[in-house]
């Protein structure tokens, strides 16, 4: 069962979802891959989904105020076993660092899976806490981003990255 609860935050309201296992979805108002809520719902109180939503909900705050820069919450991520693999090779970018996708897919071990690798970043479910937003393009293009380009504009500079 995925429970869902709307955070606001600077860069608009988001949707969290978790299970009783972690948080397994982020999605911003307009996300690309959303697939929708349907059969989500509020989460029971005291239940472990409603605590990864909470936990979730404050990591995120102190991140947006400065005050975080790894995130800790439990994560419950469905998609293939590339896809995840993908996504837990995104957590280990640095905060205020950037990747290029060609680079994402060499530390992967497969340079070739450029398309692959692309693809699997942009379905991403748990925006923000699993960096996506710091993969650009190989020549530091920003590039690419189910949030929506200027949402991943603004949090690299608020990484303190630099970007065109």
């Amino acid at each position: 069962m995925i429970s869902c609860m709307d955070h606001p935050s600077v860069v608009g309201n988001l949707l969290i979802a978790a299970t009783d296992d972690g948080v397994c979805g982020i999605y911003f108002e307009g996300h690309r891959h959303f697939k929708g809520k349907d059969g989500w719902s509020p989460p029971d109180a005291g239940s472990p989904a409603a605590r990864h939503l909470k936990e979730a909900a404050r990591q995120l705050d102190e991140y947006f105020a400065g005050r975080r820069t790894v995130f800790d919450v439990p994560l419950d991520l469905n998609g293939t076993v590339f896809q995840r693999a993908v996504w837990q090779a995104l957590r280990d970018i640095p905060h205020g660092k950037c990747t290029s996708y060609a680079q994402h897919a060499q530390k992967l071990g497969n340079p070739k899976a450029l398309r692959a690798v692309g693809a699997a970043i942009g379905r991403n479910p748990v925006s923000i806490i699993v960096p996506c937003h710091r993969v650009i393009g190989s020549s530091g293009a920003v590039t690419g981003y189910a949030g929506g380009l200027d949402r991943k504009r603004f949090l690299l500079r608020l990484e303190g990255v630099s970007i065109d």
